[in-house]
């Protein structure tokens, strides 16, 4: 009898290997560029989880590009999610490893050829926290519209983009920081190597991602390093860094601003004086890094900042100037943002007084702070949150999409702009409004009416699950049984409203927009 099913295990191995899935038992053998693995089924999706798509990041390859992962020759069983990276707190988001360069598949083709195309969700979190194994992130609900959906960590704060003059010394390319961009460009180039095998078509791969994600998305858009990995993209909640400048004034994108907060985060860490401080710096546990790095998010914070930066090799150095000159690739974007973007960082926030807006402004503004307080007015202390509210929402999110949209009609390609409106009954909601990262539950189609959704929101869900799996699938969200979405013109100012009742509106918040367009860090004279 053992050798019975010993046999029949390895005729199923054999079978399975070539792409091939199993029956309801389970998601079969899939082999890799770089090995085996098996997945599981979950409410008839095959799902392989924590798949290494690089060598862990570890030791000599902290603070370097990506590299190949060693290959195996038995079976991995990715049924469970791998860890997820180093962050501040460490806390809902399962087991942390600086080894954290997994990635996670669901899919519902029968056979390789199948084709179907593929959605790559970069999550948000500041470029400091999150990872791909969130439960709003579970691609179940978009894989059964007939997409293959695929999550990545991507190394975070001060271990994924720590910029110093010694690293760049190190690097034959002469930068440093950048790393967690350049571990999403390393896993898009693994979709291109082994997508195929899970029924997913590389010539139809579409990034999207929400907040940090979002930027990353706009800011891949623009790297030479990523031409041809992607078809289409879209971008919840964030642009190209623009904007960024108004969340934390700290951090601005420059390399040698960046470079002096690496040198203070190897201060911090007692390595400055070593004899050789990368090395001294490259012995401290992850934990240590990300401790003495205390990044924070919050608009009131003040210190380390670790995100992108614009070093000239994977970035170029001004964002505003790449886009306006039409060096961004010529694919199809959809970019937006919700209601009350900026309600989620005031959630804590006890003393908000005219004063301290003021302030707040002319941090951001410098001599401009008072036209901008015109722009953007609070009547008193009990307006200062719907003023901070609506600044946010329109400084960091709208008018970056808005000049994203532009941009992309300039070089003749298709983009599609949005505003998410709708208001749940979930206890963030009631609190926050439509806040940033709302729209999530309804693009992955992940909520529970215990949480307070409703029918309204079911259905909305399934029609912007259609919109953004119809845009993966032909570069045009638009189908059947769906509201048009025309696509962005300047001149009319187009932008579809995701709320109760669908609709087409004219000019977001273009007041507002106007007076931001003109006032960015990053414009070129």
């Amino acid at each position: 009898m053992k050798i019975i099913r010993l046999t029949v295990f390895i005729l199923l191995t054999i079978t399975l290997s070539i792409g091939a899935y199993a029956d309801e038992q389970g998601a079969g053998v899939i082999k890799l560029h770089s090995g085996p693995v098996s997945g599981k089924i979950e409410d008839g999706v095959h799902v392989f989880l924590g798949i290494p798509y690089a060598a862990p990041p570890v030791g000599e390859l902290r603070w370097k590009p990506p590299q190949e992962v060693a290959s195996w020759t038995k079976v991995r069983n990715s049924a469970d999610f791998g860890s997820s990276c180093p962050q501040p707190g460490q806390k809902d988001t399962g087991k942390f490893s600086e080894d954290c360069l997994y990635l996670n598949v669901w899919t519902t083709a029968k056979r390789p050829d199948d084709k179907l195309p593929v959605m790559v969700w970069v999550h948000g979190g500041g470029f400091n926290f999150g990872s791909a194994s969130l439960p709003e992130y579970n691609g179940r609900n978009l894989a059964k519209k007939g997409v293959v959906v695929v999550t990545i960590n991507y190394r975070l704060g001060p271990l994924g983009f720590l910029a110093h003059p010694l690293l760049s010394k190190e690097s034959a390319r002469g930068t440093s920081g950048n790393y967690g961009l350049l571990d999403q460009i390393f896993a898009l180039k693994w979709v291109q190597k082994n997508i195929a095998a899970f029924g997913g078509d590389p010539g139809k791969v579409t990034i999207f991602g929400q907040s940090a994600g979002s930027r990353s998305v706009a800011l891949l858009m623009i790297s030479p390093l990523s031409a041809g990995l992607f078809h289409r993209a879209i971008a919840e909640s964030g642009g190209p860094i623009i904007g960024s400048e108004y969340l934390n004034p700290v951090f601005n994108g420059g390399m040698e601003s960046v470079s002096k907060m690496g040198q203070e985060l190897a201060s911090r860490l007692g390595c400055d004086k070593a004899e050789d401080v990368l090395s001294a710096m490259r012995s401290k546990s992850a934990q240590e890094v990300i401790t003495a790095g205390d990044c924070k998010t919050g608009l009131f914070d003040e210190g380390l900042f670790f995100a992108p930066v614009f070093d000239g090799h994977v970035l170029p150095g001004n964002p505003l100037t790449a886009y306006s000159g039409g060096e961004q690739h010529d694919v199809p974007i959809i970019t937006g943002s919700t209601l009350n973007e900026g309600n989620i960082y005031l959630a804590d926030e006890k003393d908000l007084s005219i004063e301290r807006y003021r302030s707040f402004l002319k941090a951001r503004f410098g001599d401009n702070a008072g036209k901008a307080f015109e722009v953007f007015p609070a009547s008193g202390s009990n307006d200062v949150a719907r003023a901070i509210d609506r600044f946010v929402t329109v400084a960091a999110n709208a008018q970056p999409a808005r000049f994203v949209a532009q941009s992309m009609g300039k070089k003749g390609s298709r983009a599609y702009l949005y505003q998410f409106a709708r208001l749940p009954g979930t206890a963030m909601a009631r609190k926050l409004g439509v806040h940033h990262g709302a729209e999530l539950a309804y693009v992955f189609g992940n909520m529970s009416r215990s949480d307070g959704y409703n029918d309204t929101d079911v259905e909305l869900s399934n029609k912007m699950m259609d919109y953004w799996t119809n845009f993966a699938k032909t570069g045009d969200p638009n189908g059947h049984g769906l509201v048009y979405w025309p696509s962005y013109i300047s001149a009319s100012g187009l932008n579809m409203e995701f709320s109760d009742n669908m609709r087409i509106n004219k000019n977001l918040f273009k007041k507002e927009c106007d007076f931001i367009d003109g006032q960015s860090i990053y414009r070129s004279e």
